[in-house]
């Protein structure tokens, strides 16, 4: 009997009981705005934040309302403006180059590695183009950060981190975010942490942290912050930044506390799913794991395979028949942008040469969600499901070749 998957891969776990809990503390007390706030009360938004900032060992952290306004909170706070070109990968989500070209700036995109990691050696050869990289840890691989970092430094490149599937992860040992100036994390629904939309920036440089801050809209009740520089850094800054309100409330970071602390144990959980998955599907021919690096602490959210060498119709058939026995995938060598998912050609605002590497990369990619409420067992379904059609496909493929 041919087995189907009938779970969802949309549905995440419900938000733990003592976050409802210090959500309804908040909702009865009408005190929603992060600076309405009683008198010695310190507010939800202010503590997330300094629960964060110790989580990643970061000096400063703000919260905001997503995280693509982190993002472009970050390019601001680092003095991008209209024309200013901005390195970032081509291989991302639309949110990342969407929050350069929000500003009016130009992003120049790096092409991708078999790995799912920017490609330092193209980086290299367009590292005198700007003096900005938004890097983004697409789909939670975190590329060698101390190359990385030693090339952007030599050309004096500020990086800016895109950690919006990292939350969680490292790269030998220090935190996803905590390698470049700023550091931006989303808790949108299918991250790491769900509060809906939400996001996070950290920083140990206090007049980056004044800039965002007051970009974020504190008026001048930047005071009320516990995760921020002291005043001496907004002397002068609230005079000269603008306020572009994008603001956390306290209802969102109730929700987030009790997650953040939950995290580690999370990581583990979707590490678990992950290499049952990896295991799974093993030596299927026609089919390649993408290798995680030793130095590498990643967080197995999501799942990645590549399909070297198939055309854009056999990929087609396999998406099909693993849509019909529950598996749903996401193909980023798709010719349109579908639900989420799109590819650099796609984003006519960030006009790119073709590159011919990542294409043949893109064409083959397959990306799948791993949320939580799945377990161990269906993880191993879905691997099984996975292996046997693109065995049939591959199969089929290679009894029609001349």
């Amino acid at each position: 009997m041919t087995e189907r998957f009938t779970g969802s891969f949309t549905q995440q776990e419900p938000i733990p009981e003592e976050g409802i809990a210090a959500a309804l503390a908040v909702l009865r007390s009408g005190r929603l705005h992060r600076y309405n706030l009683a008198p010695g009360e310190l507010g939800e938004t202010a503590l997330l934040e300094q629960d964060f900032a110790a989580l990643v060992g970061a000096k400063y952290c703000l919260a905001v309302a997503s995280g693509g306004y982190a993002l472009a909170t970050a390019l601001r706070a680092v003095g991008i403006g209209p024309g200013d070109p901005v390195l970032t990968n081509a291989f991302t989500l639309a949110p990342v180059p969407g929050a350069i070209a929000s500003l009016g700036a130009r992003p120049i995109l790096v092409g991708v590695t078999e790995a799912l990691t920017i490609d330092l050696e193209d980086l290299a050869a367009k590292a005198g183009a700007a003096r900005v990289l938004l890097l983004s840890h697409m789909r939670g691989h975190i590329c060698d950060m101390d190359r990385l970092m030693a090339l952007c430094d030599g050309a004096g490149i500020t990086v800016i981190e895109d950690c919006a599937h990292t939350m969680g992860g490292s790269w030998r040992g220090v935190p996803s975010g905590r390698h470049g100036a700023i550091g931006c994390y989303s808790c949108q629904t299918y991250k790491h942490v769900n509060s809906g939309e939400g996001g996070l920036l950290v920083t140990d440089d206090a007049a980056l942290a004044a800039r965002a801050v007051l970009l974020s809209g504190s008026y001048m009740l930047y005071e009320r912050h516990l995760a921020a520089p002291g005043p001496e850094a907004f002397a002068e800054a609230r005079f000269e930044t603008p306020n572009i309100s994008g603001r956390m409330d306290n209802l969102r970071a109730a929700i987030l506390r009790p997650q953040l602390r939950a995290l580690p144990r999370q990581v583990a959980r979707w590490n678990r799913r992950y290499r049952v998955l990896e295991e799974g599907l093993r030596d299927t021919p026609g089919l390649r794991l993408i290798a995680r690096p030793a130095d590498e602490g990643y967080v197995g959210s999501s799942f990645q395979v590549l399909l070297p060498g198939w055309e854009g119709d056999k990929v087609q058939a396999l998406l099909t028949r693993c849509a019909a026995r529950g598996v749903e995938l996401k193909w980023f060598g798709a010719p349109e942008p579908v639900g989420f998912t799109s590819r650099y050609e796609h984003w006519h605002y960030a006009k790119a040469p073709p590159m011919p590497q990542s294409d043949r990369i893109l064409a083959g990619l397959l990306d799948m969600r791993v949320p939580l409420t799945f377990s161990v067992e269906d993880c191993a379904l879905i691997a099984r499901i996975l292996r046997e059609e693109v065995q049939r496909v591959h199969n089929a493929d290679a009894a029609c070749a001349p």
